[in-house]
């Protein structure tokens, strides 16, 4: 795999969003459209108390991806009500797109009081060309059980021979160390299957094998099929350390499968890296996002400080 960068393509400290958003775009996602694309991502404002919310917005932007055509100016999806699920924010939300029906899967937050916050999987539908979405109901449809204990979350749905398949990740455990102010959570990559794209049949075993050792968190899985096999992209981490040593932070993983069930990890042939010294992707390459748009695969993608000024896009080379 060999992409070209493209650079930066959207910044969203030179917008206005809605719900009081400043800074962060981050986990950039797709739905295609005739003649132009709708990337949604997750952008925060803050609360009374000056802690974060994330929101869902979205901007249109020309299938050459050189000119915003619209920013969203009104709530995307709402956050939860009081305890529930989703209440302290959406991050991210994928979109899938089946026939005329398009599908949200989102990733409610919220915080916690041992340790930072917990998350699960909602489902949303949209009636107006996706520039809002309802949700299916106020609780989550994936959530933490017996395996798989905490932070379900980072929904990539797709399908394949009539089958629905998510890879998402969950929390296997929280750690200390004397270098961390809070406990710091491990994820790993897991996948499941689905008739209908709501009750989900859980695998319930780490797919992708750790590159960094056990405490590797592995986020924000992405799948793709071209030229006879399938091909996920992700990003990883170690789990102390990350956010005040640049080489500890988010990286760009790879891995390749011919069945959907066995994953050979490569992250030598990602074919995309960290940028030059001094970019906006210099320090950190995180959450991808692969879609296929005019016969081209594209790869979008957040840099520095997990997506704060914004993401950029490449394509493949072949």
């Amino acid at each position: 795999m060999k992409w070209k960068k493209l650079g930066k393509i959207f910044n969203p400290l030179n917008h206005q969003l809605p719900n009081r958003c400043i800074e962060f775009a981050q986990s950039p996602q797709t739905l295609i459209f005739d003649n132009f694309v709708r990337i949604y991502f997750s952008t925060r404002e803050k609360d009374q108390t000056g802690k974060y919310l994330s929101h869902i917005s979205f901007i249109d932007i020309d299938k050459k991806f050189k000119n915003i055509i619209n920013v969203s100016s009104d709530t995307v999806i709402k956050l939860g009500e009081l305890g529930c699920f989703d209440e302290h924010g959406i991050f991210p939300i994928n979109i899938f797109k089946e026939n005329d029906k398009i599908h949200a899967y989102t990733t409610g937050w919220n915080r916690k009081v041992s340790v930072s916050a917990d998350a699960s999987i909602g489902y949303a539908t949209s009636h107006d060309n996706g520039l809002t979405f309802d949700k299916l109901g106020t609780g989550p449809i994936l959530t933490s059980n017996l395996n798989e204990p905490f932070l379900v979350g980072d929904a990539f749905v797709t399908k394949f021979k009539n089958l629905y398949h998510m890879w998402y990740i969950y929390g296997n455990k929280w750690i200390s160390d004397p270098s961390e102010k809070e406990p710091q959570r491990i994820y790993k990559i897991v996948h499941a299957t689905s008739k209908n794209g709501i009750n989900w049949e859980r695998e319930g075993k780490h797919i992708i094998t750790d590159v960094i050792g056990e405490n590797e968190c592995q986020a924000l899985p992405t799948v793709i099929y071209h030229k006879q096999k399938y091909h996920m992209y992700f990003c990883f981490r170690d789990a102390i350390g990350f956010r005040f040593d640049e080489s500890k932070g988010y990286k760009i993983g790879y891995a390749y499968s011919y069945d959907l069930i066995n994953w050979k990890r490569d992250d030598e042939n990602a074919g995309i890296t960290k940028g030059p010294e001094g970019s906006w992707d210099s320090n950190m390459i995180c959450y991808p996002h692969l879609f296929k748009c005019d016969n081209k695969i594209y790869l979008l993608y957040n840099g520095n400080e997990f997506g704060r000024f914004g993401f950029g896009i490449a394509v493949l080379e072949d």
